[in-house]
């Protein structure tokens, strides 16, 4: 049998057994739909080709560590792998991400303003405020609420993605949008 022709698990084993080829043919077999789903998730070519890079030299490590225990089952594997990997990038990139209020106005019209001194403290303020919440939220409200308002998803990409039925993401957005709105009463935080 060719070794184009292998299963996934077929590859990694000739890749753990020292074919190089091996691995380069899983690469190629999987590379548009890794790369695609992460810039779907950053919106930018840059950083998902980063992102990209870093998801397969992960996969490899993993592999040659003797780690991985995903037979038949690579591309979840490694969809998960870059999406883990996308998640930690939002949170490096919080502070800097877009965030789409229910009306559609972006709440950065809150902070574009010409301003005082006192307001860019204000405005500061606010930011750091949404920001702390939204990292106080429960992960998986959190997750939710990073791949639907900070990269734009839908819930069908957010279920594939989390491996969550789409009425789990739903009630998870919807808990995350609760909770978000108990903090801001709590913290009387007025957002105009």
């Amino acid at each position: 049998m060719q070794i184009t022709n292998r299963t996934d698990a077929e590859l990694i084993r000739a890749f753990i057994e020292g074919n190089e080829k091996a691995l380069e043919i899983l690469i190629c077999r999987y590379k548009d739909k890794i790369y695609t789903s992460i810039y779907l998730i950053v919106k930018d070519k840059f950083t998902a080709e980063d992102i990209f890079q870093d998801a397969f030299l992960k996969m490899i490590r993993t592999i040659k560590e003797g780690r991985y225990a995903e037979q038949g089952k690579f591309l979840p594997w490694a969809m998960r792998v870059a999406h883990n990997l996308c998640m930690d990038h939002f949170r490096r990139k919080s502070s800097q991400l877009p965030v789409t209020l229910s009306d559609g106005r972006d709440i950065s019209y809150l902070f574009t303003t010409d301003e005082t001194p006192s307001s860019r403290l204000e405005r500061k303020q606010t930011h750091e405020s949404i920001r702390s919440m939204i990292e106080a939220l429960p992960e998986d409200q959190r997750e939710v609420i990073v791949l639907r308002i900070y990269a734009d998803l839908s819930f069908k990409e957010i279920s594939d993605i989390t491996g969550v039925s789409i009425n789990t993401a739903l009630g998870r957005m919807r808990y995350g949008l609760i909770n978000l709105r108990k903090m801001i009463n709590v913290k009387q935080l007025v957002l105009r």
